[in-house]
Order: structure tokens, then sequence, then C-alpha cells
């Protein structure tokens, strides 16, 4: 086990705290997703795609594959 005392070992649970919320939120939004129909899903998937835009630039966007 690692000695919790240790430097650094707060930043290692914060990380892995932020990666696990970040997993949830997926998995609850993939929970709702089965729930929609082909619409509703084509609806969300253009909703993403222009939030990555704004947050990451369309450069980024042009480079993703689905």
């Amino acid at each position: 086990m690692t000695d919790q005392t240790r430097w650094g070992i707060l930043e290692v649970q914060t990380k892995n705290k932020a990666i696990k919320y970040q997993r949830d939120l997926v998995s609850r939004a993939m929970d709702q997703v089965v729930k929609m129909d082909e619409s509703g899903i084509t609806d969300l998937m253009i909703k993403i795609e222009a939030e990555y835009e704004r947050k990451y630039g369309k450069k980024e966007a042009s480079k993703l594959v689905l």
C-alpha cells in the first residue's frame, strides 16, 4: 500500500477523482442515449459537435472520426 503521507498523493487522488467523475458522466449520458430514438440521437450528436468545436476549435473537430 502506498504511504499516504508522501508528497503528491493528494494530487494523484484528485486527478483520479476527476477521471472517475468524467467516466461517470459518460456512463450516465449513455444511459439516457439508450432511451432515445434516432432523431434524438442525431440532435444530440449535432450539439456535441458544436460544443466540441466551441471548446477546442474547428481544426481539432475536423480531425475527429466518429
